[in-house]
């Protein structure tokens, strides 16, 4: 069940022996059906998963509309890490696109792997630089990018889940309406 987790977290650094058993032992079985909330806005994130197999879209109301900024896919964490770490309440939501399975550790876990394995804080920093990577990049193509470029940014970020991800959640992302998000890819596909 831990075996996707486990070389992710291998890959980045290798783990002891006693940091794998750890790692078996906090990280429980979670399944959210498509729909499903992970987090919505105005709790706290409890969680941090990892997403080993699904979908899920970040997104915040803005001006009474769903505004989607992220999508995660099987192989990579999820949580809202401002309101995990700092337990305080999120402004995000991260839904369940399709049917997923998720292993998922508590703050009080995650904080003893950080503070008491050989390579706890270090393992913890470079999911928490990537994390902020992804968010770095996100913020900046919505302020730095029309939506045409946001659109090739979707395709660039994402090009394996067109088919998984509903068009009006591309739209969402791109930042337009559905129809203006059809003229897009139309004059895309005619460069």
């Amino acid at each position: 069940m831990h075996d996707e987790l486990l070389g992710l977290l291998n890959h980045l650094i290798r783990l002891t022996p006693e940091e794998e058993k750890y790692v078996k032992s906090s990280f429980t079985f979670l399944k959210l059906q498509k729909g499903d909330f992970f987090l919505q806005s105005n709790n706290i994130c409890k969680y941090v998963g990892f997403l080993k197999k699904g979908l899920v879209r970040y997104f915040v109301i803005k001006n009474d509309e769903e505004s989607t900024f992220e999508f995660t896919k099987e192989g990579d964490f999820v949580a809202d890490y401002t309101s995990f770490m700092g337990k305080q309440k999120s402004m995000q939501n991260i839904e369940a696109i399709e049917d997923c399975e998720l292993l998922v550790i508590d703050h009080e876990k995650l904080n003893f792997f950080y503070n008491n394995t050989p390579n706890g804080n270090y393992l913890g920093r470079l999911v928490i630089e990537h994390r902020f990577n992804v968010m770095a990049n996100t913020l900046l193509s919505v302020y730095m990018q029309n939506s045409e470029q946001r659109y090739q940014k979707f395709l660039n970020d994402y090009a394996d889940l067109t088919q998984r991800i509903p068009q009006y959640h591309i739209a969402s992302y791109v930042g337009v309406q559905p129809p203006s998000l059809s003229r897009i890819r139309r004059r895309i596909l005619n460069l």
